[in-house]
């Protein structure tokens, strides 16, 4: 208890709307189960499909349609999700403008963006409903997909941001798209990243492509655009170092919101009211395909500059809300390009993509200790229960105990990729892998 009233007098996010798991990372954002207890630490797939009761911790698995990497939302006994249907997808493709090596990307002569409802209870899919479909789609690259950003829920909506290809709300009630809106078109070379966030009556998500960089507010009740900020920091010359693929993240500053807002190369600080920047912070280095969210305590804000020179950086907000941060202090080694850090107590775990775990010390930025998990990591890690959850493309899941060294108390084997970001509530662990969704908890149920 005494833990949880300090995480939650530590942490400034401000948080959506009660659904369970509203948003991307958790009610806050940050990468926070509050609600989660008595999980399973260990549990074992093989050949599970639908309700197990059998002593392995799976309550059930749902096999899912389509290829996509968003993660789920959760209200009551509803599971939301997004997943796109591909029409002559191929692993092929010629490499984006201005790169200087071919990349290999996934091509598809349409995809059919939808929203699936299943039951918490037994996976059972309710609803699949079609959003909206797009004909000749800008290729992804294959670590990508064209459904990559997580959905958000509001009440009785589900809001769905796929980028370049459009937007989309749902009635959670009626099961039926309310609106649809593709005025806000970009260039993303690899694909869509960028997750939407709700604020007020607001639903705000970022524009980085490689010929406009802009960050919009569309009202949630008809789609219409309210705001639209480009951005103003200087940035490479060489146009595929200017998009990027960050999620914001609203925190409080002074007694009033601001927008958190990392872009390539900047760090920005907008009122989520009008999108009036209120200030921005300079990486000191190249930074850009931003995809971690930040994370914030005490007024520190904590995050990955991403590709190329990828640093952890610490930056000190306020005291006021137009005040400019300045930066205290930078870690470099083995920083995560996309998944984001989460803070425990007075640290700060990072997992890196190629299998590092690295805990730093989140006043100072020195190392506590460092680690090899080993794989490929894009899922974002989850504080539940006490415990660090966190997944990699081999389908290993691993259950980490926070403390002063590595200390892996369990690894499981999905024998899937894992390219969402896990959720925790009560006493149960939600999993999306490449091919389905797991609801995980402990035997006797």
């Amino acid at each position: 208890m005494l833990r949880l009233v300090w995480l939650i007098s530590c942490v400034f996010a401000v948080p959506v709307i009660a659904a369970d798991w509203p948003q991307w990372r958790g009610p806050e954002g940050q990468g926070h189960a509050p609600t989660a207890e008595d999980l399973p630490v260990q549990w074992s797939v093989g050949s599970v499909e639908g309700i197990n009761t059998n002593r392995d911790n799976i309550y059930w698995r749902t096999e899912l349609p389509g290829r996509a990497w968003s993660s789920a939302m959760i209200d009551g006994e509803t599971i939301w999700l997004t997943t796109a249907i591909e029409d002559g997808s191929a692993q092929e493709g010629p490499p984006p403008p201005g790169s200087k090596k071919p990349q290999p990307r996934s091509v598809a002569k349409s995809v059919t963006f939808r929203a699936l409802a299943l039951d918490a209870r037994d996976g059972q899919i309710l609803e699949n409903i079609e959003l909206f479909s797009v004909d000749n789609p800008q290729p992804t690259h294959v670590l990508n997909s064209f459904a990559s950003p997580s959905p958000v829920l509001g009440p009785d909506r589900l809001y769905c941001q796929f980028g370049d290809y459009g937007t989309a709300c749902v009635d959670t009630k009626k099961a039926s798209v309310v609106w649809h809106n593709r005025s806000q078109r970009l260039n993303h070379e690899n694909g869509p990243g960028s997750t939407p966030i709700v604020w007020k009556d607001l639903l705000i998500f970022h524009c980085d492509g490689s010929d406009v960089q802009y960050v919009v507010a569309l009202d949630v009740s008809t789609g219409e655009e309210v705001w639209r900020t480009d951005r103003s920091g200087e940035m490479n010359d060489n146009p595929e170092m200017k998009k990027a693929y960050g999620t914001p993240l609203v925190t409080s500053v002074g007694g009033r919101e601001v927008l958190l807002s990392p872009g390539s190369d900047w760090l920005y600080g907008y009122d989520p009211e009008n999108g009036k920047e209120l200030w921005k912070v300079n990486y000191g280095i190249l930074g850009f395909s931003i995809v971690a969210r930040p994370v914030v305590a005490d007024r520190v804000v904590y995050f990955s500059t991403s590709f190329m020179k990828t640093e952890l950086l610490a930056v000190q907000l306020g005291p006021k809300v137009n005040s400019t941060p300045e930066i205290l202090w930078r870690y470099k080694r083995s920083v995560p390009r996309m998944p984001s850090p989460v803070l425990v107590d007075d640290s700060v775990y990072l997992f890196g993509d190629k299998g590092i775990a690295t805990c730093l010390d989140r006043h100072t930025g020195e190392a506590r200790w460092t680690g090899r998990l080993g794989g490929g990591f894009s899922s974002s890690p989850l504080f539940a229960d006490g415990k660090i959850y966190v997944g990699n493309h081999e389908g290993e899941m691993f259950v980490i105990q926070p403390g002063d060294a590595l200390n892996i108390l369990a690894k499981n084997e999905f024998d899937e990729a894992i390219m969402a970001s896990p959720a925790a509530i009560g006493d149960s662990l939600y999993v999306r892998t490449d091919k389905a969704m797991y609801r995980i908890k402990k035997a006797g149920f």
